[in-house]
């Protein structure tokens, strides 16, 4: 599942849990570019449950819609990771110094109102 919800004006949240296939992939990402359309230094919560790896199909649409992608980057200045697996939260971090202009802070899941709170930061 790969849920995809414009919270506020300037905040999107994105849920992921369990596997993905190339049409929950095709209509997560179609959702999220939506989401962000209007965006301008937006942020976003980002809840990572029961992590499993996308199928290949799933990949190979990330990589198709990877220019829209890229665009969305633009559009949001925070992102929270919420995830209790260490290793996703330890990557998140090390995109978010690879990404400019995106700083990508990770929570466990406890720490939900932390994550928020951070993202309400100037």
């Amino acid at each position: 599942m790969l849920a995809i919800e414009k919270q506020e004006e300037d905040r999107v949240f994105v849920h992921l849990r369990g596997p993905l296939n190339a049409d929950l992939m095709q209509a997560g990402l179609e959702d999220l570019i939506e989401a962000a359309e209007d965006l301008t230094n937006g942020t976003m919560l980002y809840v990572i449950d029961d992590f499993e790896w996308p199928t290949a199909g799933a990949l190979a649409v990330e990589f198709k819609m990877m220019p829209d992608l890229l665009k969305l980057l633009g559009k949001f200045r925070k992102c929270a990771v919420l995830c209790d697996a260490g290793w996703i939260r330890k990557v998140a971090e090390i995109e978010g110094m690879l990404i400019p202009g995106l700083e990508i802070k990770s929570f466990v899941s406890k720490d939900r109102e932390a994550a928020e709170n951070w993202l309400k930061q100037a």
